[in-house]
Order: C-alpha cells, then sequence, then structure tokens
C-alpha cells in the first residue's frame, strides 16, 4: 500500500512538473485585459505628471544640477505595478510600454515626442523586467519591487543621459543617477507594492495569484 501510495504520488509529481512552467508562463485573456486597464491608466497619470513635473523641476535644478532625477518615479511605475499584479513573464515591459504610448500619442505636456517617449517606455521596462526574471518571476516581495523600481531608474537614466544631457560632467551624472535611483526605489518600487497590495485586499485581484496571497495573509 505504502508503494502503491509512493508511486502514485510519484507520478502525479512527473505529471504535475512539466505544466509548472506552463502555469507560469502562460498568459490568460484576464491578464491581458488587466495588464491593459494597468497600462492605460498609469498612461493617463504620464500624461498628467508630463505637466506637473515642470513646476518642481524648476525648483530643484537651481539648487544642484541633476537632481530633477528625483522627478522621474513617476514615469517608472506602471512596468512594476503590472508586473506585481499579473506576476507573468514580459508584464513589466508590456505595462511600461503601454503606458508610454498612452503618453506618445497625444499632445498634453509631452516635449519628447511620440518616438522618444515610446523607447523610454521600452528601455524603462526592461530595466524593471531584468530584475524579475533575475528572481525567475518567483519572487514578488518589497525588496525586490524596491530592485525592480531601481532597475527601471537606473536604464532610464542612462537612456536621458545619453539622448538629454550628453556632455554633462562627472557631477551632474553622479546626482543624476543617485536622484533617479532614489526615485526610482520609493515611488516605482515601494510605493508600487503598497498599491499592490492595497488593490489585492479588496478582493479585485482574486482571480490572481497575487490577490489570494495578500488576502490570504489578511
Amino acid at each position: 500500500m505504502a508503494t502503491s501510495t509512493s508511486t502514485s504520488a510519484s507520478n502525479s509529481a512527473s505529471r504535475g512538473t512539466p505544466n509548472a512552467p506552463e502555469r507560469v508562463l502562460k498568459w490568460r485573456v484576464v491578464d491581458i485585459v488587466v495588464a491593459s486597464v494597468i497600462g492605460v491608466a498609469s498612461g493617463l497619470i504620464f500624461l498628467a505628471w508630463n505637466v506637473l513635473y515642470q513646476g518642481p523641476s524648476a525648483l530643484l535644478e537651481p539648487l544642484l544640477p541633476g537632481l530633477q532625477g528625483l522627478l522621474d518615479g513617476p514615469w517608472l511605475f506602471a512596468g512594476v505595478l503590472g508586473a506585481l499584479i499579473i506576476r507573468k513573464p514580459g508584464a513589466a515591459l508590456y505595462t511600461e510600454l503601454l503606458a508610454a504610448a498612452v503618453s506618445a500619442l497625444t499632445l498634453v505636456g509631452n516635449t519628447w515626442g511620440a518616438f522618444l517617449t515610446l523607447e523610454a517606455g521600452l528601455i524603462q521596462g526592461l530595466g524593471a523586467e531584468l530584475i524579475f526574471l533575475a528572481f525567475f518571476y518567483r519572487r514578488w516581495s518589497l525588496p525586490v519591487a524596491i530592485l525592480a523600481g531601481m532597475g527601471a531608474a537606473l536604464a532610464g537614466g542612462i537612456n536621458n543621459l545619453v539622448l538629454w544631457y550628453a556632455g554633462a560632467d562627472l557631477q551632474f551624472v553622479v546626482v543624476y543617477l543617485i536622484s533617479t535611483l532614489i526615485s526610482g526605489a520609493v515611488i516605482a518600487g515601494a510605493l508600487s507594492w503598497v498599491l499592490a497590495r492595497g488593490i489585492a485586499a479588496t478582493g479585485a485581484l482574486d482571480r490572481f495569484a497575487s490577490g489570494r496571497e495578500t488576502r490570504e495573509r489578511v
């Protein structure tokens, strides 16, 4: 009897093993729909920040050149939030790029042009995506979210230095990168993690592992 039970468990495990990656990798229709909603909603926040950031930027730049990197976070959070909720490969890239597309397709406050806005979204989304990939899409904790926010910030910051701040001196580069990393960690990382848990606590994400996990802990 023990042998039979053991064999049955072994067969069950062997049958389940090939399916485990499929459960992680395969996107459902609901994943696409919710990721799209996150991307579009984030894009609307991007639009607002395209205009609102100009005031704080005008105050920070004279204080210390490069300090305006503290304002980058609101353009970086979409990918981290999308990945924390959907928990599928490509979610960070998809939601950040879609948010950038919403921002790129309007003229409200966007002085960077459609192509460069999309390019920035792609780079920032990849920066976050690579962090989740490094943890094999299995870790969704606060530290990982913070690292993902910093990944988006570092990728986006380097991209900005190349495109918009070419020739900047070393002091500016250092101050800007440190500032954008702080903003990415706090706003794109920690705040997205808190927001994802807050949404999950309402029961709106019960069809997702992120929602069920949060509800079980409450």
